[in-house]
């Protein structure tokens, strides 16, 4: 799949009417479209929601909105899509691994990523931060620190992206750390709270921290991910495999996803719309720059090929970790290595 030149996909839809209201739709919505974010408001579903919605409502012509239904790490809401009708109204978003693993945690029963056609948009990164005023400069001296003592940690939940990076490092680690969870509704108040000093540390995405490192409210130690971070504004923060040198690392992407069943006018109009809008958006673009995530939009078997790593590692570490109650196998994910 090819992307259409930024330039040449406004010149198109330019030559054919004003680039408005239904100017790349086929099918036609009558009324608004509710994406539900299963978190709370500020975190990072919830930030790049909110710069997807009004590229799509322009370009759908209908109104398109968020929907803020937090609770049990994003199952709540992430049902409530799933129980509506399927008639391609109500769309929900998240990290894709979550949707493809609430039924191994038990979370959602008979649930896989198949229920859903996948439309994602930029792939995040967990970032190991601490409050400012802590004395730990580096990663090392923070492992050091939860190897002695109780460190606490704010996630947004044991299956948020907080919840599971802070896992993996407890995997990575060659002995056994004394971090003790914290769960908030989302991923913005884990880090509120990392920043007010309520917790120690946070290993909430970066797009959910980027600001309040530049602000000097918290000092990122880490990033999960074989390459430093580097966001205007912010010291380069450092890849954590210089710490944990065999740590696995799996890119996190996050989407919209239109639970399956609806008419197929319906995916086959998102689908242009994402190719001809979303894949080349200046807007998408600066989000990513700016916050510390990865410009990635994709669709269809593409978007599946890309994810399908994080979902395996995420699904697969639930069964390592004695936290799946569903075998993955039962929902078509095969771990080679248990």
């Amino acid at each position: 799949m090819h992307r259409i030149p930024l330039a040449l996909g406004v010149a198109t839809a330019l030559a054919t009417t004003a680039f408005s209201g239904a100017a790349l739709a086929q099918w036609q919505p009558d009324r608004p479209i509710n994406i539900i974010v299963p978190w709370s408001a500020g975190g990072s579903t919830d930030q790049v929601t909110r710069v997807v919605a009004p590229l799509l409502e322009e370009a759908l012509g209908t109104e398109i909105v968020v929907v803020n239904q937090p609770g049990a790490s994003g199952s709540i809401g992430t049902k409530a899509a799933l129980d509506a009708e399927r008639d391609g109204y109500t769309w929900t978003a998240n990290a894709i691994a979550n949707n493809a693993t609430y039924a191994v945690t038990g979370l959602i029963e008979d649930t896989s990523i198949d229920d859903y056609v996948v439309y994602l948009h930029v792939a995040n990164v967990p970032v190991v931060s601490i409050n400012v005023d802590s004395p730990y400069q580096t990663m090392g001296e923070l492992l050091d620190a939860m190897a002695m003592d109780t460190v606490t940690v704010g996630t947004a939940g044991v299956n948020s992206s907080g919840g599971m990076a802070l896992a993996a490092i407890r995997e990575a680690y060659d002995g056994e750390l004394n971090a003790r969870m914290v769960t908030y509704d989302g991923g913005n108040p884990a880090v509120i709270a990392a920043a007010s000093g309520e917790v120690i540390a946070t290993t909430q995405l970066a797009v959910e921290q980027t600001e309040m490192i530049r602000a000097g409210r918290l000092r990122g130690l880490a990033v999960l991910s074989d390459q430093p971070l580097i966001v205007e504004g912010i010291d380069p923060i450092p890849p954590i495999t210089e710490y944990l040198p065999d740590m696995p690392i799996a890119a996190d992407y996050f989407g919209v996803f239109i639970p399956a069943g609806a008419p197929a006018e319906v995916y086959e109009t998102v689908d242009r719309v994402w190719e001809e809008v979303i894949m080349n958006s200046p807007e998408l673009q600066a989000y990513a720059s700016d916050r510390g995530a990865v410009f990635a939009p994709s669709f269809g078997q593409e978007a599946m090929d890309a994810a399908m790593p994080v979902v395996i590692a995420e699904a697969c570490a639930r069964v390592t970790r004695g936290e799946a109650v569903v075998d993955p196998s039962e929902i078509g994910i095969e771990c080679t290595e248990m």
